[in-house]
């Protein structure tokens, strides 16, 4: 592999990273499921949950954010592997919102990732989440919209 494919190739991944945190965001759950080979899998152990598949990584996903009154999510750059045509890397989350229950969440977790390179360019193989601090401090602030 050249040195140019491979900082091409960090770059994509990097993109789908981002990408896939626009979708959730955004609760583009079409797109967010577009960004996963078809066999992939989401792990979250911290709850118990594991969703294997296009399909079912939506539906979880869907189901994960229908729990939150308002929700942010920033991802930061970790590292990426590249072996070929697949790659694994890990990248750094801080997330904050309540849920709709008044319950406040804060925390600061990671993500270990699976990637495969294909026809439409790098998706997730795999994603497991593990969280490193949890805060349920209240909130004392509200989002905008409220």
């Amino acid at each position: 592999m050249s040195d140019m494919q491979a900082v091409a190739d960090r770059v994509e991944i990097e993109a789908l990273r981002g990408e896939l945190t626009d979708a959730v965001m955004m609760r583009d759950y079409d797109r967010l499921a577009s960004l996963f080979v078809p066999d992939a899998a989401m792990r979250w152990p911290h709850i118990g949950k594991e969703f294997l598949g296009r399909e079912q990584i939506r539906e979880g996903v869907r189901w994960g954010q229908e729990l939150w009154e308002f929700f942010v999510q920033n991802v930061h750059p970790g590292i990426i592997r590249i072996d070929g045509d697949t790659a694994t890397g890990r990248a750094y989350i801080q997330e904050f919102g309540r849920m709709r229950d008044g319950s406040s969440h804060l925390n600061f977790a990671l993500y270990h990732d699976r990637y495969q390179r294909t026809r439409e360019g790098w998706r997730f193989a795999e994603r497991v989440y593990e969280v490193r601090y949890l805060d349920s401090t209240p909130l004392p602030g509200s989002p905008l919209n409220a």
